[in-house]
């Protein structure tokens, strides 16, 4: 079944802790070293003599120092409301197959008690993010609901080249086999991002999204010049950003944002995992995965290995980042758990379909599957605040029977 748990219920610290769970995390450890950085042990005890000097007898208090602040590893874990009051979101980016977090998102605003404290999201995960603040922030649950539902439904409806700007739904490399090797990038489109850009305007009032009740949001594009992610925050999301972030680089040209030039926001983080574990507020992280990471084929013509290689790059850092976090809970108390809902558990052969695939029965199964497993996630509550972390050398079970 899609719903996993990644760091299933590491708990540490009194809720009165006047940080973050995450900012005690990322405060506590360094997530980029080598390897882990312990608090320095007590020298050992001396041998006295059998007639010891003085100075011994002066060492004790310092190793008994010492042994105090190692001291305090178990701690008491508090017990967690389910399903969880503030829930942050990490949307994943993949072409059509985002229609599967259009059903998830659509699902959890059914739940009046959750409120959504950040966002992260790239690509078509930025789109969906953006699409949710603005609702919430303009007229709440509903306002949100109805406007994804209005996104998605023209997507559907216009179903041509153009509705896949929309969404990114281009592999890094397929458009070169699509477009041939000297198709210069925006050629293929001669009004180039703007459809994409009437759109957005369209649809998203990004005013709306500095208003106190939207909900922060992390939106992520790759910098072309060093290849590093940059993560833009409420005040300074604008449609050259939601632009940016879902650039295709061998189909549009890159987007300037002050004097930048920006591609996809997947290639650096999709999504960015670690920035929204350090700003985010509440306890809880629901992860949204489209890309498949599983594939039992061994992919044999050009556009079927171009599709696998699409697959593994795009999931490269996502893994690297929730192996990151992992690493950081067994290394110190949080009370931070990271929960995921996958596409590819709750559809079957989802690694064979193509996220540029714009047919209505398509999305409609996407839509359908994410409100499904949404709700298997809201309603196994008790079986996930009951689950032991899982090693850090163990791929963390399904909390049920994954769906054939």
């Amino acid at each position: 079944m899609s719903e996993k748990m990644v760091g299933a219920h590491i708990d540490g610290g009194s809720q009165a802790a006047p940080r973050t769970a995450a900012s005690r995390l990322l405060s506590m450890t360094d997530i980029w070293s080598d390897a882990p950085s312990p608090p320095p042990a007590p020298e050992p005890a001396a041998v006295p003599s059998p007639a010891p000097p003085p100075a011994p007898v002066v060492q004790t208090p310092q190793r008994v120092e010492a042994a105090t602040v190692a001291a305090p590893v178990a701690r008491e874990v508090p017990s967690r409301q389910w399903p969880p009051r503030k829930l942050s979101l990490a949307l994943q980016g993949g072409g059509t197959f985002a229609a599967f977090t259009w059903g998830v998102l659509e699902r959890l605003l059914e739940e009046p008690d959750i409120e959504i404290d950040t966002i992260s999201g790239a690509s078509a995960g930025a789109v969906n993010a953006l699409l949710l603040a603005c609702g919430l922030a303009e007229g709440g649950r509903e306002a949100a609901r109805s406007r994804l539902n209005r996104f998605w439904v023209r997507l559907m409806h216009e179903a041509s080249f153009r509705s896949l700007m929309l969404v990114g739904g281009f592999s890094p490399t397929g458009s070169s086999v699509a477009f041939g090797p000297t198709l210069r990038s925006g050629q293929f489109d001669p009004f180039d991002l703007d459809p994409l850009r009437q759109a957005l305007s369209r649809d998203i009032d990004f005013a709306a999204l500095r208003a106190a009740k939207s909900p922060k949001l992390l939106i992520a594009a790759t910098r072309i010049r060093d290849g590093q992610q940059q993560i833009f925050r409420n005040d300074a999301i604008t449609t050259d950003v939601a632009l940016a972030s879902t650039c295709p680089p061998l189909v549009h040209c890159a987007v300037e944002i002050d004097g930048e030039a920006y591609w996809d926001g997947g290639f650096g983080g999709n999504p960015p995992l670690l920035k929204l574990a350090q700003e985010t507020a509440a306890t809880d992280v629901l992860l949204v995965q489209l890309t498949p990471s599983r594939d039992s084929y061994v992919p044999i013509t050009l556009a079927a290995i171009d599709r696998r290689l699409d697959q593994i790059t795009a999931n490269a850092a996502l893994n690297a980042e929730v192996a990151a976090i992992a690493w950081a809970h067994s290394h110190a108390a949080t009370s931070l758990r990271l929960s995921r809902i996958a596409a590819e558990d709750s559809i079957e052969g989802l690694a064979q379909r193509s996220s540029a695939d714009l047919g209505r029965g398509f999305i409609r199964l996407l839509h359908r599957s994410g409100r499904e497993a949404a709700g298997r996630w809201l309603g196994q509550g008790a079986t996930i605040s009951a689950a032991p972390p899982p090693a850090s050398d163990q791929r963390p079970a399904s909390v049920e029977p994954a769906l054939a």
